[in-house]
């Protein structure tokens, strides 16, 4: 690769209907999805054509898979200029994607004391407070006063990603304080910054804090952003909220693929070979899984070939239980997915499912069964139908409620396939609660 394609080239050649300048002018993630939507070989044009700054806030925004592969097809020295361009936490993501090979050529080009900062943050655990956080922090002597500490901060601003809060360390850089914008623009002349910080009741996380308890907490104290401390108290970066937002889009995304067995980390970009992986030994789990079901089944072979409309009945109790129990599924998943877990609370909250799904067992299998005699005159295969769907319901919503429960317990992730152990349960107590009463009650 000569000098010349290593340097910045702005030039005004068409690619999909777009100029680099117009690429330019637009938002980076806008720009990202521009990027996205083309081949391979027009998104290396068009990011050697734009100004490094503008070509990494727009691949900052890009998919994490998408990000990944233009690096790996861009010239190192290109690749490493972008990545020294990207604030500290994005950039960290991104290296952390990148096979070890290429990761240490990029981290060799990049400068000694960004690569120090960069070697640092991989050695946290991506789903730590120390994984996502920045780096890019403004950080103030308690000892200054007022005038002295807004002269600093237009100092440094200008290289800061979220200049929204200033934090105070001592002599030790342990972290004492912080104090927004907004306290030091209304705060009396001559003050020390000691003296506002007085009264405060600070609110940090360690760094080997999960990231969902990270979002938790910004979330409850309506912060911009949340300091990340060493076990010294010692302050190493800051979470901001548009971390926060990508980890709540990203665990969310991860609870709806887990729950039916999909990998929680898989896109519509993935490889095939990587989702095979992923999916096949949850489906084989389901095919035991269902194979309960069906050996429910066949002990009621001689009730079924004796009465063949048991057969289609059958499948509307399994049907009404697993839709009751997703429903507590999603919410309890959702709960516990937005709030600090408490045993208490939500086992009081697994009560609370089994209520609303005595109720609405009731309310349903009442309109079943007034449906069936309209149509059969059947009062007894009804009474079967009635007793068969509150029982089954009733299951669900404690199966539903429970399950995410019994897994965060034992220390797995409430979401993991647990839609498969559900239907597990519904269909294999559906059949057998509905077929053994009809054994009873017609035969």
């Amino acid at each position: 690769m000569s000098v010349k394609e290593e340097m910045h080239i702005k030039g005004d050649e068409l690619i999909d209907g777009l100029t680099a300048a117009e690429l330019e002018a637009q938002h980076p993630a806008d720009a990202a999805e521009t990027i996205e939507g083309l081949d391979m070989s027009d998104q290396v044009k068009f990011v050697k054509q734009l100004p490094i700054k503008d070509a990494a806030e727009s691949i900052a925004e890009m998919e994490s898979n998408d990000q990944i592969a233009l690096i790996q097809n861009l010239n190192r020295g290109l690749a490493a200029r972008i990545v020294n361009q990207m604030s500290p936490d994005d950039a960290t993501d991104l290296l952390e994607g990148l096979d070890e090979v290429l990761r240490q050529a990029l981290l060799q080009r990049v400068p000694a004391e960004e690569r120090a900062e960069l070697k640092t943050l991989l050695t946290f655990d991506p789903d730590t407070a120390g994984g996502v956080m920045n780096t890019e922090v403004v950080i103030l002597d308690q000892d200054l006063h007022v005038d002295e500490a807004i002269t600093k901060l237009r100092q440094e601003v200008e290289d800061k990603e979220i200049p929204y809060y200033a934090y105070l360390t001592d002599a030790k850089d342990r972290l004492v304080g912080v104090v927004s914008l907004r306290e030091l623009l209304l705060a009396k002349r001559g003050v020390r910054l000691k003296d506002l910080v007085k009264t405060q009741n600070l609110i940090s996380v360690g760094y080997n804090i999960d990231k969902e308890e990270v979002a938790h907490h910004i979330a409850k104290y309506n912060l911009l952003a949340l300091p990340v401390v060493d076990f010294g108290n010692r302050l190493l970066g800051v979470v901001t909220v548009d971390d926060v937002i990508d980890i709540i889009h990203e665990e969310a995304s991860e609870d709806m693929q887990t729950m039916v067995g999909a990998g929680a980390d898989e896109t519509t970009d993935s490889p095939v070979i990587f989702s095979v992986k992923k999916r096949i030994p949850w489906l084989i789990i389901n095919v035991a899984n269902s194979a309960i079901a069906a050996y429910v089944v066949h002990l009621f072979d001689d009730t079924i070939a004796a009465m063949a409309i048991l057969a289609a009945l059958m499948h509307i109790v399994s049907n009404q239980a697993g839709n009751t129990g997703q429903q507590a599924l999603a919410v309890m998943i959702r709960q516990l997915a937005m709030e600090k877990f408490d045993r208490k609370k939500a086992w009081f909250a697994v009560f609370r499912e089994i209520k609303i799904g005595l109720i609405n067992s009731g309310l349903i299998s009442m309109l079943v069964l007034l449906a069936i005699i309209a149509f059969t005159g059947d009062f007894k295969l009804a009474a079967c139908m009635g007793i068969a769907l509150v029982i089954d319901m009733l299951v669900g919503a404690l199966a539903g409620s429970s399950i995410p429960l019994i897994l965060k317990e034992i220390g797995r992730d409430p979401a993991q396939a647990s839609s498969i152990f559900l239907t597990t349960i519904t269909d294999a107590i559906g059949f057998w609660s509905f077929l053994g009463l009809a054994g009873i009650l017609l035969l």
